[in-house]
């Protein structure tokens, strides 16, 4: 059993709220892996199903109320977006995945791009997956899951839309994530409970993508 870090300290949370004081701009959006800008700034990634809140999220973090835009339709989108982050960090919201609509096709286009995204980016310290705390975990999200563990790369779950769920069903929810991160080699086992409505775990979500930042620059 993976043993579960602390919650940040009141200083990291500090540092968390001074880097997402900071202005945050998009700056490239890529349709191909071709395409991706080059590696720079260390990269905090967003994945998650279509609707689970993800644009809410990024724009809860910013302080923001259009940095990152949900489409009318879901399963539209689908570019990687890319964030400037006070200079210091690059955030990048994935395409959301599990829409109904789509064709096997276009689902295994998606697996495929992301999986090369995931594996060769030299430059991504962690996937943020959200998941919606008042479903059940779906096909797709298991998907995902097996895909970042093929990837060897470190995500860590985030539950959204938390203000909708009674405590006690809450309670039960985060248990079963908890169980689920710990059978994947790949998962971060703290799960972070947030609400872009209340602002429930935004403090403790911007503590943990702090750490890493680059350095804060000197100041003269």
């Amino acid at each position: 059993m993976k043993e579960v870090p602390s919650p940040p300290t009141e200083e990291q949370i500090e540092e968390g709220r001074i880097l997402f004081a900071g202005e945050c701009d998009f700056f490239f959006g890529s349709q191909k892996i071709e395409q991706l800008p080059d590696a720079g700034r260390p990269e905090i990634a967003f994945a998650g199903r279509s609707n689970v809140g993800k644009s809410s999220i990024i724009n809860a973090l910013t302080g923001r109320k259009a940095l990152a835009r949900a489409s009318s339709e879901p399963g539209r989108t689908k570019q990687l977006n890319f964030f400037a982050l006070a200079e210091r960090l690059t955030l990048v919201d994935m395409p959301g995945y599990g829409f109904a609509k789509a064709s096997k096709a276009v689902k295994e286009d998606w697996q495929n791009t992301m999986f090369a995204y995931l594996r060769g980016r030299t430059t991504l310290a962690r996937v943020i997956l959200l998941l919606d705390a008042r479903i059940e975990i779906k096909s797709s999200d298991l998907d995902v899951i097996k895909l970042l563990d093929r990837a060897a790369v470190v995500f860590q779950i985030v539950l959204t839309k938390c203000d909708q769920v009674r405590p006690k069903a809450l309670t039960a929810k985060i248990a079963e994530v908890e169980a689920l991160a710990a059978k994947h080699a790949a998962a971060f086992p703290r799960i972070i409970p947030t609400s872009s409505e209340t602002g429930e775990g935004i403090p403790d979500l911007r503590a943990e993508i702090a750490k890493f930042a680059e350095p804060a620059p000197l100041r003269a």
